[in-house]
């Protein structure tokens, strides 16, 4: 019994040996490998085409005269006046937002509502700003700018950062009259947006005195910086 134990035990340590020895060999023959390492990163600017926008509707903010509900009608005609489609655009948000210090006023309860637009550019978002001030709502806030086709522009900025770091590997090896032949190692880096998250810093409004006329804010949202990062090894022939 015993003696089969031992066996079974010698065995395994003679597979652990063998791999280990199987792994140590590959990457010896790895790192003998004459290669250039280099790194390249790209990025772009790109107009946000995803604005979302925090709408309160509080009884507050027209001293009780006019309800919820009215402020809500308004609102709904105001938006449809300006093409928004509210079944797509427009929906309540969550009462965990942070909005929510709008609930309590010492022991009252005060009768809001609070809700998220999704608008597609700045032209409409400042529209929207105007207008929700023509009927007192008043607080609208810039929750986050986001761009659609982010993933897409993200595999376009690493296919273009990986020729960029070919092209440094023969810059490098150039003056040596070597040659970059094929790559044997390929790492990224996570991608980085400066997406707007819950503030209001990236939203520019020229021109406070023009809630009061009739053209349209003049806003501009700070465009998202997108940076890609890859790591690449080439043999050198």
């Amino acid at each position: 019994m015993k003696s089969n134990i031992m066996e079974k035990y010698f065995i395994l340590l003679l597979i652990s040996l063998l791999s280990l020895s199987k792994g140590y060999s590959q990457e010896k023959n790895f790192i003998d490998q004459p290669y250039v390492e280099t790194s390249a990163k790209i990025d772009t600017l790109v107009v946000p085409d995803r604005i979302f926008l925090n709408i309160l509707i509080a009884e507050e903010d027209t001293k009780g005269r006019t309800s919820v509900e009215e402020l809500e009608n308004r609102m709904a005609a105001k938006l449809k006046m300006l093409g928004v489609d509210i079944d797509k655009q427009l929906y309540l948000s969550d009462v965990s937002s942070n909005f929510k210090k709008y609930f309590l006023r010492k022991k009252e309860v005060l009768k809001n509502k609070f809700y998220t637009l999704i608008v597609y550019d700045a032209l409409t978002a400042g529209k929207v700003i105007q207008e929700m001030e023509s009927i007192n709502i008043a607080n609208v806030l810039l929750e986050k700018t986001e761009y659609s086709k982010m993933d897409q522009l993200k595999l376009e900025l690493k296919s273009k950062a990986i020729k960029k770091a070919k092209i440094n590997a023969e810059s490098m090896v150039k003056p040596l009259n070597q040659k970059v032949g094929s790559a044997i190692y390929i790492s990224d880096s996570a991608d980085i947006a400066n997406q707007l998250q819950g503030r209001v810093a990236g939203v520019q409004i020229r021109g406070m005195s023009s809630l009061k006329k009739k053209s349209p804010l003049d806003i501009e949202f700070e465009k998202i910086k997108v940076e890609s990062q890859v790591y690449a090894r080439f043999i050198i022939e």
